[in-house]
């Protein structure tokens, strides 16, 4: 009982009592589209980034806690998967009610990610995703994330920045094609970046 009582006042302790908002898949996003496409419009929004992916523990990897800590208030943060671990408790706030961190859940709901795009992109209508102001971040860790680039390549998206490491697959012949055709790159200083994606 005395093991008991301990472990129970040492897990109180050291538990977190920290509320996060999840459940943003496309479902709930498009229900607020409306309310999305006003505050884009209305410049209260100026960037979507979309920074999912996997992670680790790795000191190298606070990279992306720091970036969403240096985002402008006028930005917001679409994920889904482990990398949302390293924001998804700082308090970021919300644009005219609109959370700032937009969770859509694990790694096989970045589906949802991929549909919001989509949808933004008809409802401005617009001929090209890369039109859209969105800005993919996004962090690589395991190579089971290939699919989710393979689908963002699929689609078409440019510009995609992965970090802090890069895939293992990628020799130089696969680079070139990438970097060539999609613009693929990896990520810098933290506030070097920002000043580049929020042109």
């Amino acid at each position: 009982m005395q093991v008991k009582n301990y472990l129970v006042n040492y897990l109180t302790h050291f538990t977190e009592q920290t509320q996060i908002i999840g459940g943003f898949a496309h479902n709930q996003v498009i229900q607020l589209a409306d309310k999305v496409v006003d505050a884009v419009k209305a410049g209260d929004i100026k960037k979507f980034f979309v920074m999912g992916g996997c992670d680790g523990r790795h000191k190298s990897r606070s990279y992306y806690t720091e970036f969403a800590e240096k985002l402008p208030k006028e930005t917001v943060i679409l994920t889904a998967g482990c990398a949302k671990y390293r924001y998804n408790k700082l308090q970021l706030g919300d644009i005219n009610g609109i959370p700032r961190v937009l969770d859509a859940g694990q790694c096989n709901d970045s589906y949802s990610l991929i549909v919001i795009a989509l949808k933004l992109k008809e409802i401005f209508e617009l001929n090209d995703i890369n039109e859209l102001p969105i800005i993919y971040n996004i962090a690589w860790y395991e190579q089971k994330a290939v699919i989710v680039l393979l689908a963002l390549l699929y689609l078409g998206v440019k510009d995609i920045h992965l970090g802090p490491t890069l895939p293992a697959f990628l020799s130089p012949n696969v680079v070139n094609v990438l970097v060539e055709n999609f613009g693929i790159a990896g990520i810098g200083e933290v506030e070097d970046d920002i000043e580049l994606f929020m042109k």
